[in-house]
Formats: C-alpha cells, sequence, structure tokens
C-alpha cells in the first residue's frame, strides 16, 4: 500500500485523491433562486442520502476558487429552499455546462437550454428534462473548514415533494433502466450505470468463502 499522509499535501492534491476514491458519486443538478427571482442551476457530487424519517438528502457545496461563497449556497441562505433534480444520460451536455461561471445574475436555464417547471411547495424550479425532481427546504447547514478555499457547507435538506417520471415509476419503486443516471468519477470522466447484479441480503448464519 502507498502510505498519504493528509498532512503533507495542499488543497488540490487532497481535491484529486477523494475524487479519485469515492466513485461513482451521483449528480444533484441543483436549482434555486435568488431575492430577486433569478434561477440558478449547478451540478454537485458531493451528494447523498441522509435518512427517510426525515426524508433527506445532503450536498456538500465547495469554496469558489477564490474562496467566496458559490451562487447556489448563498441562495439557499438567502431562501432556505432547493430543488435536486437527477441526471440522466441524455442530459449530461447540458448539466455539465451548467457548471461554467456563469456570473451572478444570469440563468443557467436559459443558457444551456433546459426547461423550468413550475414546483408545488417550494420556489425554485425542478428540471422537466431530469427524470426525478426532489423539492427540499434547508433542514441544517454546517460548516467544514474555515471559510478558505478546500472548505465547504454541508447543506441538509428535507424532502417536500418528489416528482417522478411515470415511465421510471412502478409499485412504489424507481426503474433503474428508465432514469439511465449518469455518475461522476475523477477528472473529466463520466460514468453510466451497467453491469448490475445482486447480492442477496446478509444473514448471521451465513459465512465462509465468498470468492473474494
Amino acid at each position: 500500500m502507498v502510505q498519504i499522509d493528509m498532512a503533507s499535501l495542499g488543497v488540490t492534491q487532497i481535491y484529486k485523491l477523494l475524487i479519485g476514491s469515492i466513485v461513482p458519486r451521483p449528480i444533484a443538478l441543483t436549482s434555486t433562486i435568488d431575492s430577486d427571482g433569478i434561477t440558478n442551476l449547478a451540478p454537485f457530487s458531493f451528494f447523498s442520502g441522509v435518512s427517510s424519517d426525515p426524508p433527506c438528502v445532503m450536498l456538500a457545496i465547495t469554496r469558489k476558487p477564490d474562496g467566496g461563497k458559490k451562487d447556489t449556497l448563498r441562495n439557499i441562505e438567502e431562501n432556505r429552499e432547493f430543488v435536486v433534480n437527477t441526471v440522466a444520460h441524455w442530459m449530461a451536455g447540458p448539466m455539465n455546462q451548467c457548471s461554467a461561471d456563469y456570473p451572478p445574475g444570469e440563468s443557467e436555464f436559459e443558457k444551456v437550454g433546459l426547461t423550468p417547471l413550475p414546483s408545488v411547495k417550494v420556489r425554485p424550479p425542478r428540471v422537466k428534462e431530469s427524470p426525478i425532481h426532489m423539492e427540499c427546504e434547508l433542514f441544517k447547514m454546517v460548516e467544514i473548514g474555515d471559510g478558505c478555499v478546500g472548505s465547504s457547507v454541508i447543506v441538509v435538506g428535507r424532502i417536500l415533494m418528489m416528482h417522478v417520471h411515470a415511465a421510471a415509476y412502478e409499485n412504489g419503486k424507481i426503474k433503474l433502466e428508465a432514469i439511465d443516471p449518469v455518475s461522476r468519477l475523477s477528472g473529466i470522466s463520466y460514468g453510466r450505470t451497467s453491469g448490475v447484479y445482486e447480492i442477496p441480503r446478509a444473514r448471521t448464519d451465513q459465512g465462509g468463502d465468498f470468492g473474494v
């Protein structure tokens, strides 16, 4: 094994190790709105579920290269609402374009050609092209770091409403093949879900050689 003392590395080196090790990562294409009604749309791959009671998701929003706050974070701080839109293969290009450094006051919806849909319980719009939308209200924020480059804020959102494309929903379950999710890998690499297999849930009376 190569031993790496994280204290000996710079922020960029650590970041590259993390995104190369924590793979694949689902992508939360997050829509927010500012106090002037301008919408924002940005992808985040430090994203996961948190709990089912209350139903919550989290995303970690890192600082910009100059140490400033990203528009998504500022909007959530101001209005305490956001929508997580999952990313399917057919919308990978526009999703990636949303990560461009557009100035505040310009809506990524308009710049990349994605379609805003009105939400039911929150102000930020949903993304029509996305197969799953989660309308969220802010549950908690946790500051990680000292606010400089490399720091982040963990945003936990309580899901108030979910929207699932009809073709992807059956008997209370999500059909993986219908949402065709894209995952983030290292560098500029992305992945699609394939080669799916099943492993029965473990029992205490099992054990032995699993062929690892």
